[in-house]
């Protein structure tokens, strides 16, 4: 089988980023390309990858996923995550679950010993624990910062609207195969039992032979609206090299479409072009290419070429 210059691509969420968490923002997304880029270079499968790159983002505060994540409208957890692999097209999600600090390792336990796709809310911890999968408890998820931004909602001292929010990663193996996989704690003071993109294939995520690996970040609404992963693969397989291009395109018109919404996506091509756009302030996002050190920024224009 032929060898492939392995690349990963991480992001830490679309939406804005309070100046006082820029550093840890732009410093975890690169922390977490390097825990994938490490599993890829060691030969590593691009599942693995991906997961080690979503769990370290899991576990820092600074994101909207596992630890960090933030409240729903009466203050508490609910977790979506989902995971998707090239080779044999399965895939793998879990939604609603409750105060989960790892609910990607749960995504990709229903698509490695289930036969279904989406497994939700206490089914999903069930399994979960019968597996031995996942660490559970408020006590794993809450932080300080989740606290302060849900009161300050609720005091209407702040609004919800397009805080930077998902976290994810797409990789390519040295194999080929490619994968796609996301974390979040979802919309700071949503309905219970909301669930935006993240866990629905084709709109937060998406992993094919063909087309690539797509993850989607920012205001699910809006992504859902226009199944952003899958679109944004097919249009770039129509026009190689111009990936980037066409992201950004899509992810401008469904930010348009919806008031201005937080919308992003990375993306990597079966050929290793790679895309990484967003129509917001921010999206922290990182990117590793073979063994080259990972690059990293809190911002990526939506112009040509970017």
């Amino acid at each position: 089988m032929s060898s492939h210059t392995p690349v990963i691509v991480v992001h830490g969420g679309a939406g804005t980023v309070a100046p006082e968490n820029h550093a840890a923002a732009i410093a975890g997304t690169r922390a977490a390309a390097a825990a994938g880029q490490a599993v890829l270079l060691d030969g590593g499968s691009c599942e693995d990858a991906a997961v080690a790159a979503v769990r370290v983002l899991e576990d820092d505060p600074t994101f909207n996923a596992g630890r960090g994540a933030c409240m729903n409208r009466d203050g508490d957890f609910e977790h979506d995550a989902a995971i998707m692999r090239s080779r044999d097209l399965r895939s793998g999600a879990v939604a609603s679950v409750s105060a989960v600090r790892d609910a990607v390792l749960l995504a990709r336990l229903v698509m490695e010993q289930t036969p279904h796709c989406l497994v939700v809310g206490v089914g999903a911890a069930a399994l979960a624990r019968a597996h031995g999968v996942g660490h559970f408890g408020r006590d794993e998820v809450w932080t300080a910062k989740a606290e302060a931004a849900h009161r300050e909602v609720l005091a209407g001292r702040a609004s919800a609207d397009n805080r930077a929010d998902t976290v994810g990663a797409v990789a390519l193996d040295r194999h080929g195969h490619l994968c796609a996989a996301a974390s979040t704690g979802g919309v700071l003071h949503k309905l219970p039992g909301r669930v935006g993109d993240t866990p629905l294939c084709g709109a937060g995520f998406y992993a094919h032979p063909g087309l690539g690996a797509c993850g989607t970040t920012g205001v699910g609404e809006a992504i859902l609206t226009h199944v952003l992963a899958f679109e944004a693969l097919r249009r770039a397989s129509e026009r190689p090299g111009e990936a980037a291009t066409i992201a950004a395109s899509l992810c401008a018109a469904a930010s348009r479409h919806h008031n201005g919404a937080a919308v992003g996506l990375i993306l990597v091509r079966p050929d290793g072009e790679v895309a990484i756009v967003h129509a917001s302030e921010h999206m922290s996002w990182a990117l590793a290419i073979g063994d080259a050190a990972p690059i990293s920024g809190l911002r990526r224009d939506l112009s040509p070429g970017t």
